[in-house]
């Protein structure tokens, strides 16, 4: 019988027991943007609203349904951050980089931080030998660095998803954090030198959550009482909240204007630090020192 995998790459932290974390001006929480810039293929499986015809070759339904986003949605989700003065931390697939320039384009007028994102998200970030991972993620880095004029700091594979060798190839390339472990309030050390965890979220996340049945109205109360807590549980230690957004999700017209109600809730915030995953990332480093190379 084969043994079973032993986690190596962090160790058990209980919250409780932990240097106390201080954000910028007294904030509690240092919520960010991850908007999901992703690209998918024509003859792949990917999300799926109807999964019937999902295995269809090609999938008009389920792909236009994905496509939208890039061509409407995030136009409209553009305006929201816009109004309410949000920095988007964007995860891009390398092949949205090649191929959406007037995305790019938009979000380099507005300063926004770059995570590699995988290629496509068509395809899962597992099974890959070393050697193929790494050829693979340096084309993916140098892809979006080109296209957007920053070399991405941050990592969140497709799906997130990774190999037991994703975090040491990325330290390799240069990137300080990943998303993927979904499984904090703060950012913590993974043991991989120069690389941590900085918190995500498959909750408070739009795929997810209006998949379930969710309205617009519940989702922005999600929004508040998420805030809320994470507030409460920071008096005495700075929490992260991450809202995660796909264009093809929150970018369709009946949500719209429950998205642009739970950013201005948040906007509106006193004890709120509205940043990007890049700026929790180095400020943990400079503040807790988790031996993170600093940004260059």
């Amino acid at each position: 019988m084969t043994e079973p995998a032993e986690n190596k790459l962090f160790d058990y932290s209980p919250i409780v027991d932990r240097p106390v974390i201080r954000w910028p001006g007294g904030a509690r929480v240092a919520a960010y943007v991850g908007l999901n810039l992703e690209h998918f293929l024509l003859d792949r499986p990917s999300s799926s609203i109807v999964p019937e015809t999902a295995d269809a070759v090609p999938d008009p339904l389920n792909y236009g349904w994905r496509d939208y986003g890039l061509r409407v949605g995030v136009w409209r989700t553009i305006e929201s951050l816009d109004r309410h003065g949000i920095r988007a931390s964007a995860l891009v697939n390398s092949m949205v980089a090649e191929r959406y320039p007037q995305v790019i384009a938009a979000g380099r007028e507005r300063d926004w931080v770059w995570l590699a994102h995988g290629r496509t998200n068509s395809v899962l970030h597992t099974g890959m030998t070393f050697d193929d991972e790494r050829r693979s993620l340096t084309g993916i880095v140098d892809t979006i660095a080109a296209a957007t004029g920053r070399r991405p700091r941050g990592w969140m594979g497709p799906g997130l998803t990774e190999t037991f060798d994703t975090p040491a190839l990325l330290a390799e390339l240069g990137l300080h954090y990943v998303l993927d472990w979904t499984n904090d309030d703060q950012p913590y050390r993974l043991n991989v030198p120069g690389v941590i965890s900085v918190p995500y979220s498959v909750e408070l996340n739009d795929l997810i959550v209006f998949r379930r049945g969710i309205t617009g109205a519940e989702f922005v109360q999600m929004v508040k009482d998420n805030y809320e807590q994470l507030h409460a549980d920071a008096e005495h230690s700075g929490r992260v909240m991450a809202l995660a957004l796909h264009p093809f999700v929150t970018g369709q017209p009946f949500r719209h204007k429950y998205l642009d109600q739970a950013l201005e809730y948040l906007a509106a915030q006193p004890d709120v630090w509205l940043t990007t995953s890049d700026e929790i990332a180095d400020h943990y480093q400079r503040t807790v020192g988790a031996d993170i190379r600093p940004a260059a």
